[in-house]
This record gives structure tokens, sequence and C-alpha cells, in this order.
């Protein structure tokens, strides 16, 4: 048996973050200006995506793809149960998972080589391979950042990229989500906290009614000041800063904004649906936010753990299930019922709403687990392993009930229908009418980066 001795760090850590944050920094000023742009209007402007990212890599078999005739040091201790469609079976204790089962798809075959927390960030978040296996601060742009570009803020409407993060998790490069050469302008709205909270509020929504006045003409002030600065940015092709800040401006002045955030107008019979923890909330909060005009929303769900709580024994922080962090199936067992709660109400949600078409979902962490059970001092757990990984999707007007691509007998490898990252993100592109095939964006250097290198739309899906 291996014997793990060093705990693995799992995502950027909050004080490596602070430690290197700084560099993030490097692109504000740098120019970028799409190279050639073709993007579908008409319905497609209308049209959202709802990403439920799970760092540390969840393990594919605990939760979507069991192998319960696989030897034991593979199988582990859980079962699959059937659900409401033949051939698409889950983990036991995803019970609500199974009544919603014609309701998403699940992908088998997805995979890719890197296995660091950091290279698997960057390789699945950016559709390309990282210069480096290790850190998180990206070559090039996270999915989100793309989109963000190619589908601009309406007038109006509440920031069109969002992500929630717990406190203290809320850094740019924690979670690879940075922008590279797209430039701070593309970065998301950031949540941090619980919204499952009693106290909980997003931080500099609500300014008191003096600042609110006089922010149009700080702003004023703002301008003349950096005319200077702004010229030369848009002599480089880059967006002036006065873009950021009339976009924040609108954030902050604007009532919409602070209704879409605003949890307690949700019936508290939906939100005990989802469940009263920050998974739960989270997946809520997301449901109204694309409900109220964003276009890309990111929630991270690492923490299990509702208000005032706290992790039991052999229990970790987020899906980084090594033997050295946790008892996998422990952990598991206290994990997955506010994942399945979550997860389950999100897609039931969407549906119920009439969001099924306008609004995708995809739930996914950057790999999986190894096939091969490890142990430290007795304790069970997986390791990193980017050769396979299971994926759902929901919504987006997509094919669901269905399983899409399998894994050999023991989980390690696909053996049907083998798909990478990038055709995740071409089937999204598809969906908000992007012409990803057509469109790049200059580097920092001048060169054109197509927004995908390669990739193809899951045409099952469709």
């Amino acid at each position: 048996m291996l014997k793990p001795t060093r705990r693995c760090e799992g995502p950027l850590s909050r004080r490596r973050f602070l430690q290197i944050g700084g560099l993030a920094l490097g692109g504000l000023g740098t120019g970028i200006v799409p190279w050639k742009l073709h993007a579908d209007g008409g319905a497609a402007s209308e049209t959202s995506v709802i990403l439920i990212w799970l760092p540390g890599g969840p393990s594919h078999l605990e939760t979507y793809d069991l192998k319960p005739d696989a030897p034991a040091e593979y199988r582990g201790e859980f079962r699959p149960i059937r659900t409401r469609v033949s051939g698409l079976d889950v983990c036991e204790h995803l019970p609500r998972h199974a009544q919603v089962a014609d309701r998403f798809a699940l992908i088998r075959s997805i995979a890719h080589t890197f296995s660091d927390h950091g290279g698997g960030h960057k390789r699945f978040l950016t559709g390309r391979d990282p210069l480096s296996p290790v850190g998180f601060v990206n070559d090039h742009p996270m999915v989100g950042s793309m989109v963000a570009r190619l589908r601009p803020q309406r007038p109006g409407r509440i920031a069109h990229y969002i992500a929630g993060t717990d406190a203290g998790r809320e850094g740019i490069d924690v979670f690879s989500f940075g922008s590279a050469y797209l430039g701070p302008t593309t970065h998301p709205f950031m949540v941090a906290g619980d919204p499952a909270a009693p106290n909980f509020e997003v931080r500099n929504l609500r300014p008191n009614g003096p600042i609110e006045a006089q922010l149009p003409h700080r702003l004023e002030l703002l301008q003349r000041l950096d005319t200077v600065a702004h010229r030369q940015a848009a002599d480089r092709g880059g967006e002036p800063m006065d873009v950021y800040r009339r976009q924040a401006l609108g954030l902050l002045s604007s009532d919409a904004t602070r209704r879409a955030f605003d949890l307690s107008q949700e019936p508290l019979r939906l939100r005990e649906k989802y469940g009263m923890h920050r998974y739960g909330q989270r997946c809520l909060l997301a449901r109204r936010l694309v409900e109220h005009g964003a276009t890309f929303v990111t929630m991270v769900l690492e923490n299990p753990s509702p208000p005032g709580g706290s992790f039991p024994a052999d229990v970790t922080y987020n899906w980084d299930s090594h033997a050295v962090n946790c008892h996998i199936f422990t952990d598991c067992k206290y994990r997955f019922p506010y994942y399945d709660r979550a997860i389950a109400a999100l897609v039931e949600d969407l549906y119920d709403r009439g969001l099924d078409r306008q609004t995708l979902l995809i739930v996914t962490g950057e790999f999986g687990r190894t096939p091969r059970l490890t142990y430290s001092d007795g304790r069970p757990g997986r390791d990193h392993w980017p050769q396979a990984m299971s994926v759902l999707v929901a919504g987006g007007g997509i094919r669901t009930g269905q399983v899409i691509g399998a894994t050999n007998s023991r989980g390690e490898y696909p053996s049907e229908r083998p798909l990478t990252p990038n055709d995740l993100w071409a089937t999204m592109f598809r969906h908000l009418g992007i012409d990803y095939a057509h469109t790049s964006f200059l580097d920092h250097s001048g060169r054109p980066m197509p927004v995908l290198p390669y990739g193809n739309p899951i045409d099952e899906l469709f």
C-alpha cells in the first residue's frame, strides 16, 4: 500500500495568494482587442452558464462512475443505485440525484494530463496546456473571462460575470480564474462569504446615501486626472480604465443588482429545498443571478459545513480526498448530503422555472481521483487522477437522461468516446452563440490567440 507522508495543500492557500497575488497586476494596462469576432445575436444573447466548481477534484469512483465489479482496492465502500433513467446509476449517497436524473446528463470520459492542482485548474479552465504544471496564475484567460469579453455587460443589467467563494478565497488566482491578456475588466465580480449565514451581505454593494451621491462626481474627477493614461492605453489597443470604473459604479448604484443578490426574496420552503448551508444557498444564488441577467456565474463549493458548523474528524476542507487529508468514505458521507441536495435542487429549479433552455449548468472539478485506493496510517484515500473524471451537465436545451462515454472496468481511462475539457467548452460556447472557431484575441505580444486551440461540441448533447 502506498503511504503518502506529505499533506496535499490543494488549491492555492490564502497566504500563498497574498504572496504572489500582486503578479496579476502586471496585465492591468495591457491593451487587448478581439482580432476576429463573430457571435450570434438574437436569442443567443439571452443565454447563460452556471459553472459549479469543485476544487480539489471530486472522485468519479464515489460520485458518478462507480465500479461495483472491480477489485476491492478499486471499488471502495459505496455502491451505485438506480435512477429514473435506465443505465444511468449514481452513488447510493446521492439519492436526490437519482430522482432528477432525467434532467441531467453525465459525461464519464473527459480527461487531460495535468495532475497538480495548479496545472489541473489552468488546463481545465483555460482550454490550454499551461506553461508550468504548477501554480495558479494563468497564461491564458479562464473561459469566464472570454465570455465576459465576447458578451459585454448590457446597460442596466447586473454584472454579467460573477463568482462566489468562501471568505478569504476570493483572490483571482486562488482557482486560476485570472484573465491573462484579456485584462482586469474581464475579471468576475467576486462574492465572498457564506450566503446561508444570517449576516451575509455582498461587500461594497451598499454605499450609504452621501457616498452614493458623490460617486459620479468622483468618477468625473478621476477621468480628468487619468486622461493621459487612458489615451496611452487606447493607443495600445486596450480599454481605458474608465470602462472598469463605470461598470463598478453601475453595480454600486443599481437597485436591480442589490435585489438579485437578496436571497430573502426567495420563499423559505425553496431555500430549505436547496439546503440552508453554503452549498445550497450558493446554488440558489446562481439561479437568481442568471435569472436577473448574469451571463456567466461560477460558484465554488469547498467547505460543506453549515453556519456555525465545524468539520468532524477525518473530513477535509474541499474535494482533495488524499488519505493524508481525510478518510475518503467518512468525508463523502459528510459532504454528499449537502452536495446532493444543492445540485438536485438547482437542476430541478432550472427546469421548473423554464430556464432549462436559457441556462447551461456544468458541475465539475479539475480532475478525478486515482482508481486504486491509497492509505495513510490505515486511512483510505485517493490521489490526483486527470486521466479520468465525470462531469454533470444540465439545461442549455441539451438532451438529458443519458450517459456519454465510459471508462474501463477499473475507472482508469476512457474506454468509449474520449473527450477533453475543450470539447466541454466548445459545447458551452455553442450554447452561448459564440463562434469560438473564428474568434481570437491578441495576447501581450500582439499575436492572435484563438478562443480554443481545438475542441468540438459534444454532439450527443444536441
